[in-house]
């Protein structure tokens, strides 16, 4: 037996069934609570999680044989990852298994709003035939600005190819990505030329509330707003009152800052920026599913699969 490895949040058994077939001995412990995990995770030698438990220090320090740990999709915010790594700790993610559908989705959101689909679409189900009041705008022409061109912001860039845009690209951390699609530019370009920015970061201390009063007072001209990557990457109160001046003319929003470290959104009372966003016809809403698809649910455990492979042969 290679070692014993722990499910604490729920993956495609593509993964577990493999790991065991290799080896390993795998407990699906998924409807365990957190005193159930701190209990029995020093009998392990590796974690799969995806977003319901934190691997912070507690947990880490209780894992006194752990080899591995495995976050089925991209965002690692919920594992103290330098810790980790200074115990020794292997620190997989699989953000290749749900680009496409990041990037698909990403994009579906951005026609929906420009052609106004949705507001459409609920109209003609109540009998209201209005043509004019559902003009949209095309996309051809646009300058789309991509904030993190990891992943999930170079999946999205190949979805505009064929649409006519210009899309130009800022990431910090990474150079040397222009393409054929694609712009390299730094962040005062995107803030000059975007008619429309999206947001495909990890949540981090530097991201939280990247996209601010300050930053929407730095865009040079009124734009539309996309995230997919994590609710607290945006400031709801900022965007909200820069949508009630004009500076934000509409917003894609597939995560919210109100979402539960589980991303459910759990609310006793609801905020008054929601209730503005989800009354407003320039707003595209979903629940943190970009990226969730049958596909990739799939592809999500294979990327982890290969990776643990390549480690531990």
């Amino acid at each position: 037996m290679k070692g014993r490895v722990l499910f604490i949040d729920s993956v495609h058994p593509v993964l577990r069934d493999e790991l065991e077939s290799d080896g390993w001995k795998c407990d699906w412990f998924t409807h365990y609570t957190f005193d159930q995990i701190r209990a029995v995770i020093g009998e392990y030698d590796g974690v799969v999680i995806r977003s319901k438990f934190t691997m912070n220090r507690e947990l880490i320090d209780l894992s006194t044989s752990l080899k591995f740990i495995a976050r089925s999709g991209s965002g690692l915010e919920n594992i103290d990852v330098d810790y980790a790594k200074s115990r020794g700790i292997h620190i997989f993610n699989s953000p290749e298994g749900n680009r496409d559908a990041v990037g698909e989705q990403t994009l579906g959101m951005l026609l929906a709003l420009f052609q106004k689909l949705i507001q459409a679409d609920a109209q003609v189900r109540e009998g209201i035939w209005d043509r004019e009041g559902n003009r949209g705008l095309e996309l051809k022409g646009k300058t789309v600005g991509i904030i993190g061109y990891g992943q999930m912001g170079a999946a999205f860039a190949e979805r505009l190819r064929g649409f006519g845009c210009k899309v130009i690209a800022f990431d910090k951390y990474k150079s040397d990505f222009e393409s054929d699609w694609v712009l390299e530019a730094p962040l005062n370009e995107v803030w000059n030329k975007a008619d429309i920015i999206s947001f495909h970061v990890p949540l981090t201390t530097e991201t939280h509330y990247y996209f601010n009063r300050q930053f929407i007072s730095s865009c040079k001209k009124p734009i539309y707003l996309i995230n997919t990557s994590r609710g607290r990457v945006v400031n709801t109160s900022d965007l909200v009152e820069a949508m009630k001046s004009g500076k934000v003319l509409g917003a894609c929003l597939d995560v919210m800052e109100y979402e539960s470290t589980s991303f459910d959104a759990d609310l006793k009372t609801e905020p008054e920026p929601l209730k503005y966003l989800k009354q407003s016809p320039q707003v595209v809403l979903t629940p943190h599913v970009a990226g969730w698809t049958k596909e990739s649910y799939v592809k999500l455990s294979l990327v982890l699969l290969d990776k643990l492979r390549a480690v531990f042969p």
